[in-house]
């Protein structure tokens, strides 16, 4: 009883300035159900056999870590609705019937006590090396769309998961996996079950309840299907994050890019327990780079680590090297909104392939019913009006670190110049308010992944060769036109 009461009297001190309000304000907010109700969680973690000791367990405000014993207790607000763990390493990533991971519990709200159990179980193979596909924006909105991702794009990701032959893969659904059309999660669940590995899934824009008068209340469609917004899981040396970078502004449709101080909070806690130097990935679906305002605050926790942050939501595909992180932007699985082949800025339908080796990561981007190294577009000379004289390539997932080249005559040339410009493609198939047919609304975006370069007037063949920061090498033959 006294430690409820100490508990009490810290949120009575935390809440105290709210009295300024005045009395008609806090009937408001209690409306919505923000009272302290203190809830002591209870629990244990273990294997069946035994407790697991020091592993992180969370309602989204504290952090604790189980006991030698695998034991852990809180006291909650009682304005959190799931208790759940931090998968450590080792352990099996458990489905729910809809194909996306469980880890959480939910809090009754109205016992002062709740008693909560996660059983693991543990893998039968290492999985310090594991890999994991990341799908940006399937943004389904009618049975047309639902169809193609059905039938079009959860069949690659399968073929891609039998050539990774990994007994350790799973995937992220990176935000936006309806396109407000809530009751489509039902049939997104159906491309997950059928793709037939677990998937944490991210809250995007148009994933929320649009109704909700503000954004504490936006998730609730996505909480009762996929559990919290935000939350942490291991696979052998890795630490993931998920976030929740969409705040809702209350208006239709209204939404910023920005992390909440109680989400914060509590990645400060979770990443006092993992070790400095260790690497981290963090999944949102608003671009952290450009377009999360209060971005530094989060910068400034990750500094300690080794960081690539995957987000998708722009339909295009970036990738921002600095020298605090790694961001991958996607392409999304519907390209330009199911309305063709390719997104705005001309990448491909298509996912994120990633292989991790102890504390490494490396990477493709897979294009749907393409080849694994179909890695660029080539365009003869004059493609682009305004480069007469110019051939153009579209190398969609470059970062500084890649190389790219052409030979001519049996040498190898390596003028190439990086400028911001539309694909040719796209133009062809989105620049106008007629075209394309399904979504008139999309046209062409620049972007800073395409290249020029000129071969000399008397040649009319040329290899081009593209090496990723791995050293993988791409070759196609070509003519100049």
């Amino acid at each position: 009883m006294e430690d409820r009461r100490e508990f009490v009297k810290k949120v009575g001190l935390a809440t105290g300035a709210l009295g300024l309000l005045g009395s008609t304000t806090l009937l408001a907010l209690n409306r919505q159900s923000y009272k302290i109700n203190p809830i002591k969680i209870v629990g244990k973690v273990t294997d069946g056999r035994k407790g697991i000791a020091q592993v992180a367990v969370s309602d989204g405000e504290t952090v604790v870590v189980t006991d030698k014993n695998g034991d852990f207790e809180f006291w909650s607000t009682g304005n959190q609705p799931f208790v759940f763990v931090s998968i450590p390493s080792g352990f099996k990533i458990k489905q729910q019937s809809n194909g996306s991971a469980i880890f959480f519990a939910s809090i009754t709200p109205n016992q002062n006590k709740n008693r909560i159990l996660f059983q693991l179980d543990r893998l039968p193979v290492n999985d310090n090396s594991h890999s994991f596909l990341v799908l940006a924006d399937p943004q389904i909105q009618d049975d047309y769309e639902v169809q193609q991702l059905l039938n079009t794009s959860a069949p690659d990701v399968i073929e891609t998961i039998r050539h990774l032959d990994d007994p350790n893969t799973f995937g992220i659904g990176c935000g936006d996996l309806v396109f407000d059309r809530l009751d489509l999660l039902d049939d997104y669940d159906r491309a997950i079950r059928k793709i037939q590995i677990p998937f944490f899934q991210v809250i995007g824009n148009h994933d929320m309840d649009l109704d909700a008068r503000s954004d504490e209340f936006s998730a609730n469609t996505f909480n009762k299907k996929y559990g919290p917004t935000y939350y942490s899981f291991n696979r052998g040396q890795i630490h993931y994050v998920v976030l929740d970078d969409v705040f809702f502004t209350g208006e239709e449709r209204g939404f910023i890019g920005y992390l909440t101080e109680m989400q914060l909070a509590w990645l400060e806690q979770d990443l006092a327990n993992v070790p400095k130097g260790s690497t981290v990935v963090i999944s949102a679906h608003i671009p952290i780079h450009n377009l999360v305002k209060n971005r530094m605050a989060l910068i400034e926790l990750l500094a300690p680590f080794k960081v690539h942050i995957l987000s998708g939501h722009t339909h295009r595909n970036d990738n921002y090297v600095t020298s605090s992180y790694f961001e991958h932007c996607h392409g999304t699985v519907c390209g330009a909104w199911w309305s063709g082949p390719i997104c705005g800025d001309g990448t491909p339908n298509g996912y994120g392939v990633y292989n991790v080796n102890g504390s490494g990561l490396d990477w493709y981007y897979k294009s749907v019913g393409k080849a694994k190294d179909h890695q660029f577009r080539y365009y003869q000379r004059g493609s682009l009006k305004e480069f007469p004289n110019s051939c153009v390539l579209n190398v969609w997932n470059y970062d500084p670190a890649w190389n790219i080249a052409w030979y001519e005559n049996g040498e190898r040339k390596t003028h190439i110049r990086k400028i911001r410009t539309v694909d040719p493609l796209s133009v062809e198939l989105h620049l106008g308010k007629e075209i394309p047919e399904r979504r008139g609304w999309v046209e062409p975006y620049a972007n800073d992944h395409m290249f020029l370069f000129e071969p000399d007037d008397d040649v009319r063949e040329i290899t081009i060769e593209v090496e990723d920061r791995f050293g993988n090498v791409y070759v196609e033959s070509v003519k100049v036109g």
